[in-house]
């Protein structure tokens, strides 16, 4: 297992990080806990989870992957051996007038990301986790009008509701004072986003973003564009979820198959990477990786772990067969020659599901 600094921090994680929104859904907690053990015991120090988890978002379900990481965790007496990554929702869409907010059971629905919120959202996540800190704390997605989970065509709102990113940044720094979070990340962030977090850091003394979690796989690069440069330049390495387009890049929905249990096969609105221009992408790159003999899950996350803006590619698996499989491709290397085969295909298939 290769492992690299977290941000411009001494913290060393491993190139594959754990992903956990399958917990307490798809996964039941002893799944779970042989899940972690198998990461664990095969160079994995890494495990990202969040409040809202497990998806799809559900009353019944909310905080249930927190909870079997913190049952895990008082189990193995393992804190000290892994990095954990969680997650503070934002807001749920804008206000309705004369409407209550969505997802009533997080915190009656007020997700803002301001200090009230910031505040009762951790205590909960280290009471799930039964842990009194967290190494990386995310915010999971902005507070304010922007494109995230592949919305295009942004509309500027000046007179938005929308929470100061200086005082979100002061409430986290309360939370690293208070020695609760050791270091701080974004998620679903866009190049405004990271630059002025980097800027408020600097000029005001606020905690430095170390990571940013947005989605990025070889059916969606946009993040190369301006988001890449920022992460190489400023030490805020991506850390990719996604890496296999909600399993797509595998390989096992094409020819309209639909797997038993697949995540695609229950949850039919996932259907962002299974456009006609996605599956004309896949079949090529699919091809592709069986050329080379290898599989093609394998193919796709060592593309992610290849490249120089990557921290560590965040894999999620419902079964010990997959998880085996994706925690393996962190000893696949892509050769030049392969990566301008890649390279080729994403030029012909450009971007097709952002």
């Amino acid at each position: 297992m290769q492992y690299r600094n977290l941000g411009n921090t001494n913290t060393r994680v491993s190139v594959i990080c754990l992903g956990t929104m399958t917990y307490g859904e798809q996964n039941t907690e002893a799944e779970a806990h042989v899940q972690l053990d198998y990461a664990l015991d095969n160079g994995v120090n890494f495990i990202d989870t969040a409040e809202i988890y497990a998806v799809p978002m559900r009353e019944e379900t909310y905080g249930l992957s927190e909870t079997y990481i913190g049952n895990w965790l008082a189990k193995r007496k393992k804190r000290d051996d892994v990095v954990i990554a969680t997650k503070v929702a934002g807001p749920f869409g804008a206000p309705q007038p004369n409407m209550p907010p969505p997802m009533q059971w997080i915190r009656g629905g007020q997700t803002r990301l301001d200090a009230k919120n910031i505040k009762n959202a951790l205590d909960d996540s280290l009471r799930r986790l039964q842990t009194d800190y967290v190494d990386l704390y995310q915010l999971h997605w902005p507070d304010r009008n922007t494109n995230y989970f592949g919305t295009l065509n942004y509309r500027h709102n000046d007179e938005e509701l929308m929470t100061p990113l200086k005082e979100t940044l002061s409430a986290l720094q309360a939370a690293v004072q208070a020695g609760k979070v050791r270091y701080i990340g974004l998620s679903n962030e866009t190049p405004w986003g990271v630059a002025e977090c980097l800027r408020l850091a600097r000029e005001a003394g606020l905690p430095r973003v170390v990571s940013v979690q947005n989605p990025y796989n070889l059916l969606n690069r946009t993040y190369e564009i301006g988001m890449a440069e920022i992460s190489a330049r400023e030490q805020c390495g991506l850390l990719p979820y996604s890496p296999l387009a909600f399993g797509v890049l595998s390989g096992k929905y094409l020819d309209s198959q639909r797997p038993s249990g697949a995540r695609l096969t229950l949850f039919t609105n996932y259907n962002r990477y299974i456009s006609d221009v996605g599956i004309a992408a896949t079949e090529d790159l699919v091809a592709l990786a069986r050329r080379h003999n290898v599989d093609a899950a394998q193919m796709a996350i060592a593309f992610t772990i290849q490249q120089p803006f990557v921290t560590s590619s965040i894999i999620g698996a419902t079964t010990l067969a997959q998880l085996k499989s994706n925690i393996a491709a962190a000893d696949l290397t892509l050769d030049d020659v392969w990566m301008k085969e890649l390279n080729e295909l994403c030029e012909k298939h450009c971007n097709p599901c952002p």
